[in-house]
């Protein structure tokens, strides 16, 4: 699970964070809990998040996606877009995610899609509706991220992976 991710990012937000020393795709792809879980993001935008997570290996003792697995993916996505939303000037921290479980999942893949509710200059709220391959909703869940202003020496806290010059 821990094989590089091909992330589908607009080519101007790429070069926006390329500016920075930051690479994109590559800090979404190494490192992460959703990266030991499986959480594949294949296309992300302010507008619309979308990523996959296998359930076998995320699984509560009855064989079911656990719950915690649902939050840790609707928590990515919906960050993901906050903070395309909020820019390479600021950090998007989440403040409050609430899911609701509508079905079980035994198997398969599930994919979350994230869809902004709010999008302002403090804080962003997404909506994730995740469905199992059947396209059933297994999840919906909120979540709302402060975005904070960060000064331009911020990509030196990134992992290692997030920058382009790997020092």
């Amino acid at each position: 699970m821990g094989e590089q991710q091909h992330v589908k990012f607009p080519q101007e937000v790429i070069d926006e964070y390329a500016a920075l020393g930051v690479d994109l795709p590559a800090l979404f792809s190494a490192g992460h809990l959703g990266n030991r879980m499986g959480v594949q993001i294949v296309e992300a935008s302010a507008e619309r998040v979308v990523g996959t997570m296998p359930v076998e290996g995320n699984t509560q003792p009855y064989g079911l996606l656990h719950g915690g697995a649902s939050a840790v993916l609707a928590e990515t996505l919906g960050s993901v877009g906050a903070m395309l939303h909020g820019g390479s000037s600021k950090i998007a921290v989440g403040v409050d995610l609430n899911c609701t479980h509508h079905r079980g999942a035994r198997s398969g893949l599930v994919t979350g899609v994230a869809t902004p509710l709010h999008r302002g200059r403090s804080t962003a709220t997404y909506e994730i509706v995740i469905s199992d391959e059947q396209g059933r909703r297994v999840c919906s869940a909120r979540l709302t991220c402060m975005l904070r202003e960060v000064g331009p020496s911020a990509a030196a806290d990134l992992p290692q992976a997030g920058r382009i010059d790997g020092a």
